[in-house]
């Protein structure tokens, strides 16, 4: 083998493949590029091809059995660990957080980013009163992406109920080391499953269990997330109308800018738990958003950040400007970018994600 095709080999496909297929993608099943003219009638088409690739089964009928322990008592709101089946395969702990007063309240589920760091995954976004050794970590990882602040503390003071758990591998469910995510999906596949698929069917399981608790308004539920949790919000609106509005930060472009050499995607171990086999054959990243439509959502990313070149950026702001102007709800759309700003989510970026949660919910 070449040099050329080791670099190639270890970046994508072998020289020649990789623009073939790269051509082809056109995403016939995308709106604007469908047959199909009734919107209600695509996103159904749209939602049921997503599914279809997740390669893992709905959970509709398995009971979530919630259990509750660990409370204490924060700022104006009480934290609890509450552990609940997302599946009928595994028990998963997760973080609630709830504002003081009689509610019902809106509700946020908010969803962890990847990072390579795999020691804590709720506790990136909730301050771990219940685990003092996670702490220090936890705070380190606030400092270097959330301008030392933990996004849940800060929205359950704003009046919002706060659901976040761990995905596979993370926190309670780990550590995966980051070598081992590849082996781990190649089991998935094996078995006829999919890592990524089960991530997705957990987050809309998760805004399910919101909307069903008693303290939760359930027509005010959005999903928030930074990195890989904003490809898991914005990934979860397109399966489950629970989420009246979702805010997507620092992931959000087409496929076909973003596969270019030197892109984490094209690397295998951390990309496969974004990676719907053959969806690309039908739907771009934007498409997928897009069956959220019209709903509320607010997509952000840095102008400095290496893992998405501006020109995927804009050709997936485009393409989401289109769907939303389709269906004449336009303003129901915020994109931004922070020309200054890289892969983060700093508290500037946070203000303006809160302030616009209190007015679309």
């Amino acid at each position: 083998m070449t040099g050329a095709a080791r670099a190639a080999v270890a970046d994508g496909p072998l020289p020649g493949f990789h623009p073939a297929l790269k051509d082809a993608l056109t995403f016939p099943l995308a709106w604007g590029n469908s047959s199909i003219r009734d919107f209600d009638t695509w996103r159904r088409a749209a939602r049921a091809k997503v599914e279809e690739t997740l390669l893992v089964d709905r959970e509709d009928a398995t009971p979530y059995a919630p259990e509750f322990q660990r409370r204490t008592d924060g700022d104006g709101y009480t934290g609890e660990l509450v552990t609940l089946s997302l599946t009928r395969h595994e028990r998963v702990r997760a973080a609630l957080l709830t504002p003081d007063g009689p509610g019902p309240f809106p509700a946020v589920l908010l969803l962890h980013d990847h990072g390579a760091k795999f020691d804590i995954g709720k506790e990136k976004l909730v301050r771990p009163w219940y685990d003092g050794a996670r702490l220090a970590s936890a705070r380190a990882w606030t400092q270097k992406y959330f301008s030392g602040r933990f996004v849940g503390d800060e929205l359950v003071r704003r009046g919002y109920v706060v659901l976040v758990a761990d995905a596979l591998g993370w926190g309670d469910r780990g550590p995966l080391a980051h070598d081992q995510q590849q082996a781990l999906a190649s089991n998935f596949y094996h078995l006829g499953s999919s890592l990524a698929g089960l991530m997705a069917r957990e987050d809309a399981r998760a805004a399910g269990f919101l909307a069903r608790l008693e303290r939760v308004d359930r027509r005010r539920i959005a999903a928030v997330g930074f990195s890989m949790g904003a490809f898991r919000a914005w990934q979860a609106a397109a399966l489950t109308d629970d989420l009246a509005a979702t805010a997507a930060v620092c992931w959000m472009t087409g496929l076909r800018e973003m596969m270019v050499p030197g892109n984490n995607t094209l690397r295998g171990q951390s990309s496969y738990c974004m990676l719907h086999p053959g969806l690309s054959r039908h739907l771009d990243f934007p498409d997928v958003a897009s069956i959220a439509a019209p709903r509320p959502m607010l997509f952000f990313n840095g102008g400095l950040d290496p893992l998405f070149p501006a020109d995927g950026v804009r050709v997936a702001h485009e393409k989401l400007r289109a769907v939303w102007r389709s269906r004449h709800a336009e303003e129901r759309l915020h994109l931004r970018t922070w020309p200054d700003l890289g892969h983060v989510f700093t508290d500037r970026m946070q203000d303006e994600v809160f302030m616009w949660l209190d007015h679309v919910l």
